[in-house]
This record gives structure tokens, C-alpha cells and sequence, in this order.
């Protein structure tokens, strides 16, 4: 293995890892602003840090470059999680987490058919999107059981499509070879223009007194500088050395590290069931990863 794909498959980890304990944060703003004013919020400090990194502004070389990136700041930063939040507004967060994990099916899907690969369905990734679906399932539903809601669970299913179409336009975007730094800044300032007409047509207050609260300050400083900044970043540098399929399966272990986060920080109780459920998502992330070979009329393939 080289160092880019080591590099991306550490980018990719820290990522996961950061984004599997955002709920502990997102919970504790929600006792003072709304989820549309926490989304805002984030990208507004994402931007700022990495406008404060990189100050530089971006000029593409096409309008069509350009619309692409608009495309992924629509689709990454305001759809995806306007779709996932209005999903938590109908069906329960287990059903939500669960068919988000759906992504990287998309995610391979759609890279077929963009990049025409023919490829990214391979055994490995069967094996490890089944293994990984049933420790996520475990986790998610071993106390609660599934409970199905047409409309929320169809809007979750749609958000899990959308962050796939993001990840195939981050590596569209990666291929013009600009700085990743700012190509994200460009994508977050899309994703806030784009979150504006929301902000107008929805009831916000944003009370800046509750800021006085260290701990609000904390959690919103987390999710803007590393939830946002850093992990959109790294997120894309992981797309660039893995390549968009082999990057989303990480997705498989943000349930295990909510799981892990929950016992560490809320002092949650991890059961004997919860505990195979995280390694199973584990497991499928690590068989995703495997390369079969076969040989055909003396030339051999790799999967």
C-alpha cells in the first residue's frame, strides 16, 4: 500500500471518527437553537476557518467546473442535511441511522454509471455492506425494534442518495486538480447561499445569549472548526486516494463510534448485543477494504 492510500485511509478514519461523535454536540445545542440555526451556524465557522487557512479565492476555469462545485455545495451541505434532519422529524433516529449507511450502495452505484467503472460491485463490497447493514441493525434496533414510517424513512433513504451523488461530485472535483482547501471553501460558501432561503422561511431566532453557556460555545466551535472545516476536507483528500466507493463504506462505522462515543462521554451501558453489533461494523468495513484476484484466459483481475 503507498503513502497516498495510507494517508486516505487515515483521512478517512479521523473523518468518521469525528463525524460518529456529532450527535453528543448537536444534542446539546438542541436545548437552544433549532436544527436549521445549528447547520447554519457550523458552515458559517467551517467557512470562516477555512477562509482564515486559505484566504486565496478560487478561480475556475469553466462555468462548468463551477457549476459543479455549486451542485456539491447543494447537495452536500444544505440538501443532505436538511433531508436528514426533517427525516428525524418522522420516523425514529435508529430508522434514520441505519438507511444513511445505505450510502456507499449508492455511492457505487453512481460511480459505475459516472465514471463507468463496471467494477465497484465487487464480492468484497457485498460481503461487507451485508456484514456491516447487520451490526448497524443490531445496534439501531436491538432495544426498539423497527418501527417503519413511509415518509421519514423515504426521506432518509433519499439523503443516503444524495451524500452519494455529493461523494461522486468530490471526486469529480479532485480531478481538476485545484486545492482542496479551496474547492471546499467554495463548496461550503454554495451550501450556505443555498441555506439562506431556508433560513427565510423558517421560524429563527438565533438567541445569541445562549452562547454565554461555555458548553453551547464548545459544542458549536466542534462541529463548525472540526465536524465542518476538517472533516470536509479530509473527507475529499480520502476521495482522491481511495476513490469515492472504498471512502463512503467508512460510513459503515459511524454507528459503532456513536456507540463507543455514548459509553465514553454519556456514560452509556454497552450490552453484550450493542458490542457484536460494533464489531460487525467494524468487520464489514474491513472486508469492504479486501482485493480478490482471480485469473481469466491467463490474465488476472482484481476485485
Amino acid at each position: 500500500m503507498n503513502n497516498k492510500k495510507i494517508s486516505g485511509h487515515i483521512s478517512a478514519l479521523i473523518t468518521v471518527a469525528i463525524w460518529g461523535t456529532t450527535f453528543i454536540a448537536t444534542k446539546i445545542l438542541l436545548s437552544a437553537f433549532s436544527p436549521i440555526e445549528i447547520l447554519f451556524l457550523r458552515f458559517v465557522i467551517g467557512f470562516a476557518v477555512l477562509f482564515a487557512l486559505c484566504p486565496k479565492i478560487l478561480k475556475t476555469k469553466s462555468i462548468k467546473q463551477e457549476a459543479i462545485m455549486a451542485l456539491a455545495g447543494f447537495c452536500g451541505i444544505t440538501l443532505y442535511y436538511l433531508l436528514e434532519n426533517i427525516a428525524l422529524t418522522y420516523t425514529n433516529a435508529s430508522n434514520v441511522g441505519v438507511i444513511i449507511s445505505a450510502a456507499p450502495f449508492f455511492t457505487a452505484f453512481l460511480s459505475d454509471i459516472v465514471f463507468k467503472q463496471k467494477r465497484s460491485f465487487s464480492l468484497a463490497f457485498f460481503i461487507g455492506f451485508s456484514v456491516s447493514m447487520a451490526g448497524i441493525c443490531i445496534i439501531s434496533f436491538g432495544k426498539s425494534g423497527f418501527q417503519f414510517n413511509a415518509k421519514g424513512d423515504l426521506l432518509a433513504l433519499f439523503a443516503a442518495f444524495i451524500w452519494a451523488v455529493y461523494s461522486v461530485l468530490t471526486k469529480k472535483i479532485n480531478s481538476y486538480a485545484y486545492s482542496q482547501l479551496l474547492t471546499t471553501k467554495r463548496i461550503f460558501a454554495y451550501g450556505i447561499f443555498f441555506m439562506l432561503p431556508v433560513m427565510l422561511f423558517t421560524d429563527i431566532s438565533l438567541d445569541f445569549h445562549s452562547f454565554k453557556v461555555n458548553k453551547n460555545i464548545v459544542c458549536i466551535l466542534f462541529l463548525g472548526i472540526f465536524a465542518s472545516a476538517l472533516c470536509f476536507v479530509m473527507w475529499s483528500r480520502a476521495v482522491k486516494y481511495l476513490g469515492a466507493v472504498k471512502t463512503s463504506v467508512y460510513i459503515y462505522t459511524i454507528p459503532a463510534i456513536t456507540v463507543l462515543a455514548s459509553a465514553v462521554v454519556l456514560k452509556e451501558t454497552i450490552t453484550v448485543q450493542t458490542g457484536i453489533g460494533v464489531v460487525l461494523c467494524i468487520a464489514g468495513l474491513l472486508i469492504s477494504q479486501i482485493k480478490f484476484s482471480y485469473k481469466r484466459k491467463g490474465q488476472i483481475y482484481e476485485h
